[in-house]
């Protein structure tokens, strides 16, 4: 807890959920190929978002709970391609952005357990006036 004078506190870090920056990373990373022009540097975004999502979801739920995830998020990258054929790349990528956002919201991010919580409450900072 940021702790300000007269005893108000303010939470410095909260629990931030995966489901939107796993969908956010498969969006930004098309963006970021079509933009760009080269698909490395999509990949590029694509591969960091994923990472850090496989992290926190391998400290948060384990191992397993990663890799389920992680298979979901590539299932989708896939998926994405083959779509985009019969609906077009940007339907495509929305499409399957949605799905793994629903999908890692259930796995992962609904199920936030008070032990996690009180583990990333060991990163809070207190400050006193």
């Amino acid at each position: 807890m940021l702790r300000l004078g007269g005893g108000a506190t303010l939470a410095l870090m909260t629990r931030m959920p995966t489901a939107p920056v796993a969908a956010a990373s498969l969006i930004a990373g098309f963006a970021v190929a079509v933009g760009s022009g080269s698909r490395p540097l999509g990949g590029a975004v694509l591969a960091v978002g994923g990472l850090w999502c496989l992290q926190v979801w391998r400290r948060r739920h384990g191992t397993r709970t990663a890799a389920i995830l992680g298979c979901v998020g590539f299932g989708a990258f896939v998926l994405s391609h083959l779509l985009g054929l019969a609906i077009g790349a940007w339907p495509s990528v929305l499409l399957v952005s949605a799905v793994v956002a629903v999908v890692v919201w259930r796995r992962a991010d609904a199920h936030m357990t008070s032990a996690a919580a009180a583990d990333e409450s060991d990163s809070n900072i207190v400050l006193s006036a």
